[in-house]
């Protein structure tokens, strides 16, 4: 999961592999051949619900505010990377092992 999460100067990138439209939100593992967290969302992916979803859901779950989650790479597309701003890598992988 460790290539999947990237220490920034000013945060953490996290590759993501979402999947909308599912029966429950949550992180349902790991992808080593696309080297992307893989997360399923409740939400479809019309009019944007899914990107607010995702950024929601990563917030509650980083404990982190919304304000400083970012999508910066595919905004429209499954594979996602996310920018998460004033935390550190191994905080992230922390709560993402355990689980």
């Amino acid at each position: 999961m460790k290539d999947a999460v990237k220490q920034v100067r000013d945060g953490v990138i996290l590759d993501l592999e979402i999947s909308p439209g599912a029966k429950e939100t949550d992180v349902s593992g790991y992808n080593p051949w696309r080297k992307r967290i893989e997360i399923r969302l409740s939400e479809r992916a019309e009019k944007g619900r899914a990107n607010d979803q995702l950024i929601s859901f990563l917030s509650g779950l980083l404990n982190v505010s919304s304000r400083n989650i970012q999508i910066v790479a595919g905004l429209t597309s499954s594979r996602k990377s996310v920018k998460i701003i004033g935390v550190r890598a191994q905080e992230i992988l922390k709560v993402l092992t355990e689980r």
